[in-house]
Formats: C-alpha cells, structure tokens, sequence
C-alpha cells in the first residue's frame, strides 16, 4: 500500500510521518477548500486556495519556513498569485473561520484519539473537564502606516482559549481583534458552549457573578480562584479538611445572589499555602459548586493542575512560531495563533498514539514536545521532498480506525531515547534586579478603524 521511500523514511523518521498521514486525512487540500467553502461568511475563493494559504502558513508556524514570504517562494509555481495577494488574503480572513479551524480539528481528532486508546485518565470521573484562559498576542512589528509613528507596542489581539486535559486537545477559542479589550468581553460567546456536566478550570478573572450563576443554572460546574470583586454572604465557619502538598485546606459554604434575584449556594475552598506564590500571596481561595463528595483538597489539586494550559502556551511560544510578529493586521496575526493551535493539536495526536503504545505515565512524564517538533522543523521539507505527493493520497480517504492502527505502528518505531526530556537541576534564584519602566502599547484594530472612518469621510 505504501512505497519504499515511504516505507524507509519512518524508519528514521516516523513522527514526521505520522504528523503528515493526520494531515491528509484531516487537513488534506481538497477537504479543506470545501469546508472552507462552507464555513467562510464572507471572504470567498478566487485564484488563491485557501489550502494553499493554510500550507504556507503551516510551515511557518512549525519552522519549516522562517516567513510567510519564505514560504511563498518555496512553492511560488503551485500557488501562481502574487504574493500581495497572499497578504491580502491573510489580512482579510474572518477570525470566525479561523476559530472554527480549530474546532473542526478538535472534532476531528478526537475519535481518532479514541480508537488509538490514547486518552488520560480522568482528573475527576463523572466530568468532561475543560480548561479555559486568556492569551494575548505578542506585539507586532510596526509596519502598518498608522503604526509606524505609534511609540508604544502594537496589540494585535487576543483570545480565550480552552483545553481538554484528557484528550490534550485544543477544542475552542474565542479571538477578538481588539487588544485593548477585556477578556469579559467574550464570556457571551464563551458560555453559549457550557452543557451540563463539563467542569470549568479557571484563573480569577473569570469569577464574575454574572458567569458563574450561568454555569450553575446550565448545570455545568466550575472551579476558579476567587476574585475581590465577587460580593458573597458567608454562611458557616471555616472548617478544617486536611492537607495537600501545597498545604492546608479548609472549606466553607457561601451564598452568591445573581441578577435574578436567584440564590445560589457555593463552597468556598482556602489553602494556607507553604510558600508564597509570586505576588506574595500566602492564602489563596477558590469557589465551586461541585457536590461536597468531591473533597475540598480534591477540589484545591484540580485548581493546581490549571496551568497545564499555561504550559500549552509556553510550548507554543518556545517550540512554534505560534505569534508572528510580521503579521501586524489582527485577522492575519490570529489566523497565525489559531493555525499554532491546529498544529498542537496535531502533536497531541502523536502523543495520544504514543501513549497507546508505551502507557500513559511514561510519555507525560519523560517524553519532550520540544524533540518532537524539532524533528518536525528539521525532516518535514526533506520528507515532503523524497515522497511524491500521491502517496500520501491513501490517507484521504482512510477511516479513523484504519488511520489509528498505522499511527500506532509508526509510534512503536519512535525511538523514546531520542525525544526524552533532559530535566534540569532546580535554579538558585538570583536577586531581582530593577524592572524597566512599562512601555504603553496601542490597539492596531482601533488604529485601522480610524483609517477607514477617514476614508469613509466626503
């Protein structure tokens, strides 16, 4: 079924290979213009293919190509438009289509994650546990006319993004064009996907009354670190539940009062920590309105495990071109975040055929995603290059359960040895040391509508 090019490839690099199977079943260029072509609201396909701006775009973020340009020259004859019109077309596509590329490869991903047996064991049984936080984009270069004489950082944007623990996948996000904007600004579109029986991890700035008394009538659960701002009535002493690594917890029952007039009732969860957390702080409180089977310190572990989406980002940002700083126009520099969500997407794929072949603990603990992209960046073109495009055409229309058995193959060729982590020894910390002065920063999205309200002037 496969070549023998095919075939002696893997052999040195089968992660590479299984990335581009995962691609051609799911992303393949056919069946990505036509969900293009269901999905785009108002932007439409001329000359230039939205596959082909998806591919280009798709090398950068994995480093394959150090620039959009880069890798418009590297394919120019197959493309056959200018490379202003790539721009344009990067400037103009609807954050609406590239959010739901995201969600369609999270869709996608996920039975095939299934049929590999590659899911993690569930934080708390019972629950689909969604983790959800903010990310700003990195300021961009100041390339646009209205930006070259703005003297602070240029925000092209930022989104919410959320984050399944047990598949490791990337299922939503919610961007928004206007970097000065408050993250509350998207809890509208945010809570319209809340069904009942998901537990939502989240940090302070999503403890609103507004947004947790939702969650709680949707019959939906969370967990989120309390914020000043949030009136309660307390309703009973704090009583003592035992101890966690972190350190002691207590608990308590409040009362929350939502627009309505509604009561609902709340724990209140404390830790006396250890050791202070970075801004000082040495008690720290949650609230949730999970059922008090679920213990308190249970309740305090599963707030601590929050920042595995925080780790999500780090990997982002260190292992991916995630946030192009050329990209200064907030629809192309989104569309470029949201293509790096698509792409750990796709590395949760080889890590979900991993763990079904060497266990779960083994590759959360010792394998490295930085190895793993690494030889992506570093075997992907050369791959591209030896293997004619045609014999990738199997995967297209290959079921998900066929696709899961040949992942699995290719994953018990993965040397572990080559893509282990190296873990380092703990840090002196060093004394700090005066911190700059903050920059202001400007919101492009507001910059461009000035332009076009000028432009739309008699």
């Amino acid at each position: 079924m496969l070549g023998e090019v095919f075939e002696r490839f893997v052999e040195k690099s089968p992660i590479s290979a299984m990335v581009r199977a995962s691609l051609e079943r799911v992303l393949g260029a056919d069946r990505l213009d036509l969900w293009y072509d269901r999905t785009a609201q108002k932007q439409y396909t001329r000359d230039l293919l939205f596959s082909s701006v998806y591919d280009m775009m798709n090398q950068v973020v994995f480093c394959v190509q150090p620039s959009v340009r880069a890798a418009y020259q590297a394919q120019q004859d197959d493309v056959a438009t200018s490379l202003v019109s790539v721009y344009n077309k990067l400037n103009n596509l609807e954050t609406y289509t590239a959010a739901e590329l995201v969600r369609y490869s999270a869709r996608e991903f996920m039975p095939l994650i299934k049929h590999m047996d590659g899911e993690r064991a569930p934080w708390l049984e019972g629950y689909r546990i969604k983790i959800v936080d903010g990310n700003c984009l990195e300021a961009s270069e100041h390339r646009i006319e209205e930006l070259r004489e703005a003297k602070g950082r240029a925000l092209p944007g930022k989104s919410l993004v959320v984050y399944e623990p047990a598949q490791g996948l990337v299922t939503d996000v919610f961007p928004c064009e206007n970097g000065h904007a408050q993250e509350r600004l998207l809890f509208g579109p945010l809570l319209n996907t809340v069904e009942a029986g998901d537990l939502w991890i989240e940090d302070r700035n999503f403890c609103t009354r507004d947004f947790l008394c939702d969650i709680d009538n949707r019959g939906a659960f969370f967990v989120t670190r309390e914020h000043l701002g949030l009136k309660f009535e307390i309703l009973e002493a704090l009583r003592e539940c035992g101890r966690t690594e972190t350190g002691r917890v207590a608990q308590q029952r409040v009362k929350v009062v939502d627009q309505q007039g509604d009561e609902h009732v709340f724990r209140r969860v404390r830790i006396k920590l250890k050791q202070a957390t970075r801004d000082g702080d040495t008690i720290v409180h949650m609230l949730t309105n999970l059922p008090r089977r679920v213990a308190g310190k249970r309740v305090a572990d599963l707030y601590r495990k929050r920042w595995t989406l925080e780790t999500a980002f780090q990997h982002l940002e260190a292992y991916f071109h995630s946030e192009i700083n050329t990209l200064g126009y907030p629809k192309a520099a989104l569309f470029g975040f949201c293509l790096a969500l698509v792409a750990y997407n796709l590395l949760a794929v080889v890590l979900a055929a991993l763990r079904g072949v060497h266990g779960e603990e083994t590759v959360d603990e010792e394998v490295s995603l930085y190895y793993i992209a690494n030889e992506i960046s570093t075997t992907y073109h050369g791959m591209m290059i030896a293997i004619p495009a045609p014999e990738w055409d199997v995967f297209y229309s290959m079921s998900l359960s066929d696709l899961a058995v040949i992942l699995l193959d290719l994953a018990q060729g993965v040397r572990l040895q080559a893509i282990r982590k190296s873990p380092r020894r703990s840090k002196t910390p060093r004394p700090q040391g005066k911190k700059p002065a903050r920059k202001g920063h400007v919101a492009t999205a507001k910059l461009l509508m000035n332009r076009q309200a000028k432009s739309a002037t008699p």
